[in-house]
Parts: C-alpha cells; structure tokens; sequence
C-alpha cells in the first residue's frame, strides 16, 4: 500500500502541473485564432503585407498549439487513470470498496464451480483480481477462470506472473492506456465482426475509373487556369457530378462496411498502443516473449498495422458529414479510395487481427493475477506434481480480511477424501470454498493463499450452493441431482477434486445420510480427491472401511463465559459439540 500512496502523491502533483499547462496553452490557443482574425480583418482594410504575414504566423502558431493542446490532452487523461488506479488499490487493500467490475455476466450456474465458488458476482473472486480495462481482457480473464490448465502451462503462467509482478509501473501505464481507451464488448464485436465479413473485391473498370476520374478533373482544373477558357468550367461541372454519381453507386456499400463502426477508429488506436507498450517492454519469461513474437508480421509491428487501420477508419468517417463527403468525392473520389485500402487491409490481416487482440487480452489476464500477487506477498505458487499429491500450509480464503483469516494445514495424502463434520457457523463451508478457490488459482498458474502448497491440478467439481431453477420448473433437490449426475459423468473421464457440502438436504434423514454414503463410496471409487460436509456422524463412519482413502476432520465450537466460540481451526476426528442445542436453550426456544 505504501507504493500505491507514492504513487498516488506522485500522480497527482503531475497532474497539477499538466491542468496548468493545459490551461494556459488553451488560452494561447484561442489568443492565437483571435489574433489570426484579427490581422486578417486589417489586411483586408489596409492591404498592408506585414499584417497578412503575422496572420499566418499566428495560424500556423495556432496549428502548433493545437498539437501540443493534444498531446495534453491525452497526458492529461493518462495521468488521471493512473491517479484513479492507484487510489483504486488504495481502497480496496483499507478493504473500503471494491471498485472493480464484477464479471457477472459471466454467470453460469451450470458450470462445475463458478457459481458455488463465487467466482463472478459482487464480492467474487473475479472482482477482486480484476485490473482489466478492455473487453477482450475481461473475456479472457473470465476464460481462465472457468478452465484450469496442465502443469507445463501453469508452469509458464507462474513464471510470467512472478515476472510482471516486479513491472509495477509497465502494469499501472499498460491498464491506464487500456482504461482510456474505453473499449466496450460492442466495439470489440463489431470489429471481430467487420473483420470476418465477406466482401468482393473492386472490379478492374472500377480500378481504374477511381483514378482515372479524380485524374481527368484535376487536369481540367489545370487547363482552365492555363487558357483561362470557360468552357472548362462547364467540363468541370460535369466531371463533379460524375464523380459523385460514381460515389453514390458505393454509398451503400461504404455504408455496410462501417456499420457499427462508431469511435472504432479511436479504439482500434487504442488497441495500437497498448500493443506497442508490449512491443517496446523486454520480457524474460518464455510466455511473455512468445506472446511478444505474436506482434510482428509481415516484417513489421502490429501497432503499425493497427495504426494504419485506425487512420483508414478515422479518414472515412468523413462520409458522415454531407459537405465534406460531397466535396472530397466529387474531386477525389476519396472514400472509395478508402474503401479500397480497408478492403486491402482486411485481405492481409484479417487472418492476424483476433490473435493481436487476444495478446493484449492474455497480458491484461496476467497482469491481473500479477497484482493480485503483488498486493499479497505472503501469497505463494504452489510446487506442481504428477502424483496426485495436494497439500496446503497455512491455507485460507483469499477475500477474507488478512487481519483476521484463520489458516489451516490439509493434505490429501496418503488419505485422499475428507469427511468433514462441524456445528454451523463452524467455517465448514468456508474451509471448502477455501480449497476450491486456491485449487482454481493454481490451476492457472497464480499464487494461492497458503505458505507453502504442493498441487496436482486437477478440475474442480463443486455441489454446494444450488438455486431452484423456477423457469424449467426444477426443485432445490432435483438441481442437487443433476450436479451429482454431472460430476459423476466428469468423474468418468478422469479424476478431479471434488466438493460436497451437505447433499440430499430435500430429502428425508435415513435417505440422506444413506445417500450420502453411497455417493462417497462412489466417488472415492472413482478415484477423486477431495471433501465432504456433512452433520450425519454415520457418514463419518464410513472411514472404519475405507482407513487409507478416508479421513475425518472436523471444526470445533467451544463454550466459554456462555458464550460460542469459534477458532475455525481443523482438527483431526467427528465433531462432538452441540452448539444448536445450546443456543436454543439460551434463547430460551427449548
């Protein structure tokens, strides 16, 4: 937190210093113009040449603060982005406000874990790690969060993670540039869109003709003020109407390439710089070089490609503005000659445009699971194995507040399945979301909560918290079924890391816990790894057959002063307390 204040002082005194600049070259800028009219005005009164010379000169010194009025500008706007991200960190580590988008249109409630684990949604897992600020980065971190990764790739991620973790100010300048940008899921669409979209090529009459005709009409221009003759203005006024003729016959055509195109120029140049910063920054990492390499085709930079395909959609915005449109084609033919270059530009780079953008996709991903390092130095990668080994120290929950998390020693060797017992509120189900969270965050390759952790990845099937699904007239219990049904059918192809918390809750007690006993059986049949809560201290039982699969743990509820006391520490054995019948006695319900 300690860098983010520096950062944050540091930001806004630039800042302050930009607004003054930008201040005053505004006022110059609009004395520059005024003086321009001004001088004009007494040239053409006096016919004096000195006034004609500074009027130019104050023009030309108006283009120049235009320029730098620009550059302010857009400095002006980093630097706030930059302020407003490290203030960002500021808040959320003082655990004041998470002001991260929450992904939860990634919402999915049939996937494995997503929902049981709160992976999107306010307060998710999601919402914390995210520092993305275009869509495709979103997406892609969304991506990775619902699908773990085999060892080699995790291994890579961990060496780019732990890479970019050190880049604190490459980070901070990469997301300001991508925060800026204002990128939204119907730009990137559209442009995915534009870029798979069919279209014929110019005839070879029209490829000619587009520069034959401006041809024709600057020559008659030329004529005209070299014979002073006036029937080269009529010449003129056909060749006009020609020209705009042969414009209106692609109108509609100009029309459908730029549907849905609106500010794209601005995006895409976003986009251009994002991927020079990849461009221009040195990575050691084999992942980040590879991505690195991706940026370069045809013997040069993505960003310079992408730059030209800002400009060709900036320049045909001008077929919005009914003057300029009929004035730059009636002489130039000039969107046509747009609409071409586009059309050249998708033929050579369509096939590479989506790869450049899930670059910059896969950095602002990694660079997300780097702060999320970064903000957590106790955090560690887990050490990866091939043997089904999975252990963690010290293991907690990593949205649960620092000051305050308890952690907890698990290992699920030689043992592999836990039978887990407790009062409620004992931390049950958050030990087990504590388990399937870290699971999922090693399985792509980021730091987990815990001191120390040693992983087998696997994929993480989870039956914890289920909704009625009211729409396909679907009860609490039969959803329950389904889950079962489906992580069995997971379990078919290979083994995963499971966990239960408290199933069969719709039925009645000897059918739930005999249930339940069955679906452990099956599952350690399967060989999976992982635990199961559950209140039927028969269940617990089930260890007296299965001693080197099976083990008992447990979280305890002590009474002191009167009062419940929770230390959320795992024990080994079943749960003896009764903390229900106690409350109810003390509140007087029994």
């Amino acid at each position: 937190m300690e860098q983010y204040q520096k950062n944050s002082n540091s930001y806004s005194n630039a800042l302050n210093t930009i607004n003054k600049k930008y201040n005053s070259i505004s006022l110059l800028r609009l004395l520059s113009i005024v003086l321009c009219f001004v001088l004009g005005y007494y040239y053409i009164k006096t016919d004096a040449s000195v006034y004609l010379i500074t009027a130019v000169l104050s023009f030309l010194g108006f283009v120049v603060l235009m320029r730098i009025h620009s550059a302010l500008s857009f400095q002006k706007k980093l630097t706030e982005a930059l302020l407003k991200i490290n203030k960002n960190e500021i808040t959320f580590l003082k655990r004041e406000k998470l002001p991260f988008e929450n992904g939860q249109e990634f919402i999915d409630f049939q996937h494995p874990y997503a929902y049981d684990l709160d992976i999107f949604g306010d307060h998710s897992l999601f919402q914390s790690l995210n520092r993305t600020g275009t869509f495709v980065g979103k997406k892609t971190l969304a991506n990775q969060l619902l699908h773990n990764l085999p060892n080699n790739e995790i291994a890579q991620n961990q060496e780019a993670i732990h890479e970019l973790k050190s880049k604190l100010d490459w980070r901070q300048e990469f997301l300001a540039l991508a925060i800026i940008g204002q990128d939204t899921k119907e730009a990137y669409q559209a442009l995915l869109k534009w870029k798979d979209g069919h279209s014929a090529p110019f005839s070879k009459v029209m490829s000619i003709l587009m520069y034959a005709l401006p041809a024709i009409f600057g020559a008659l221009v030329i004529a005209y003020f070299v014979t002073s003759n006036v029937v080269f203005i009529s010449y003129l006024s056909f060749a006009f109407v020609l020209n705009t003729t042969v414009f209106g016959m692609f109108f509609k055509r100009i029309q459908t390439e730029i549907a849905k195109a609106e500010n794209i120029d601005k995006i895409i140049k976003q986009y251009g710089l994002l991927v020079k910063e990849i461009e221009n920054e040195t990575f050691k990492s084999d992942k980040l070089v590879d991505l690195q390499k991706k940026l370069v085709y045809k013997n040069a930079k993505a960003s310079v490609h992408l730059k030209q395909l800002s400009e060709l959609f900036s320049n045909m915005d001008t077929i919005n503005n009914f003057v300029t449109a009929l004035l730059f084609n009636g002489i130039f033919l000039f969107n046509i000659h747009v609409l071409k270059n586009l059309l050249n530009w998708k033929k050579n780079h369509a096939a590479v445009l989506e790869e450049w953008l899930d670059v910059i996709g896969e950095f602002e991903m990694l660079n997300s699971l780097a702060n999320f390092s970064y903000n957590n130095e106790d955090f560690v990668f887990p050490e990866l194995n091939t043997d089904f080994k999975i252990g963690f120290s010290n293991l907690s929950h990593p949205l649960l507040n620092p000051e305050t998390r308890v952690g907890n020693e698990v290992k699920f060797f030689p043992e592999s399945f836990m039978i887990l017992t407790g009062s409620n509120m004992s931390g049950k189900s958050t030990f087990l979301r504590s388990l399937g969270i870290n699971m999922v965050l090693g399985g792509i390759g980021s730091v987990v909560c815990a001191n120390k952790a040693t992983m087998h990845p696997l994929p993480v099937l989870v039956s914890m918290r289920l909704s009625d699904s009211l729409s396909d007239s679907e009860s609490y219990f039969f959803a329950e079924i389904k889950r079962l049904k489906q992580i069995m059918d997971a379990l078919e192809d290979k083994p995963a890391f499971v966990l239960l918390d408290e199933i069969l809750r719709g039925t009645n007690s000897d059918d739930k816990r005999n249930g339940t006993i069955e679906v452990v059986k099956k599952i350690i049949a399967k060989k999976a790894i992982g635990a199961i809560a559950t209140h039927d201290i028969e269940v617990c039982l089930t260890t007296n057959d299965y001693p080197d699969v099976l083990t008992n743990q447990c979280f305890e509820v002590e009474i002191k002063n009167n009062e419940l006391h929770f230390d959320f520490i795992l024990r080994e054995g079943i749960c003896k307390n009764k903390s229900a019948t106690f409350l109810m006695q003390k509140m007087g319900v029994i």
